[in-house]
């Protein structure tokens, strides 16, 4: 297997990514991406061994960049961890009102691949999950914030909640209420901290 950093295999990671947000992982055929990359079939497969491990390495691609937007929303905000965690999702029902919008891809992958819990593409989504709620909860930590943990997990309930009800009604205002909700969360749990 070739190195990860190789442009030929950026190359078809960034056709896979494009293809598999705007289509869904199970409608992109490993033709298709290898057409989109401008190269042959064979030479996708010596670069991954497999559409599996191609559709973790989109996944993968967008774990980064992603968890990087929402601490660039949390910091950019004005005033206390409510107003913070309230921005994220302002930001987040900015960003669903594009019209290529077509929500969170790991969710959208996780749905496709319910019956294939071992699939590397659902590691790369638990841990992407995971590694947001843990940030969230050292923030709110760091804020003297009660229950930094239990309150993250509850504010990644409400996030992914509002990405799956927006994939049912397409109406960002679910997002701005689950980020109201999540607002008064926090800081149910900053005023019972000054108790």
């Amino acid at each position: 297997m070739p190195e990860a950093s190789s442009p030929t295999r950026k190359r078809i990671v960034e056709a896979a990514t494009k293809l598999f947000y705007a289509e869904g992982i199970g409608r992109v055929s490993v033709d298709a991406i290898a057409e989109k990359a401008g190269l042959t079939k064979r030479t996708l497969y010596y670069h991954f061994k497999s559409k599996d491990d191609l559709i973790a390495a989109y996944l993968d691609g967008r774990d980064q960049p992603n968890l990087k937007r929402m601490a660039i929303w949390f910091d950019a905000a004005e005033g206390g961890a409510d107003r913070k965690v309230e921005a994220i999702f302002t930001n987040l029902a900015r960003a669903a009102r594009h019209p290529k919008w077509k929500g969170c891809g790991f969710l959208r992958t996780a749905a496709e691949l319910a019956s294939m819990p071992g699939h590397p593409a659902i590691k790369v989504g638990s841990r992407h999950k995971s590694n947001f709620e843990t940030w969230l909860a050292g923030e709110f930590s760091d804020r003297g914030v009660e229950e930094p943990q239990a309150l993250a997990r509850e504010i990644v309930l409400l996030i992914d909640g509002s990405f799956s009800i927006m994939l049912i009604h397409r109406n960002p205002d679910y997002i701005e209420a689950a980020g109201r909700a999540a607002a008064t969360l926090v800081r149910a749990r900053i005023s019972s901290n000054r108790v």
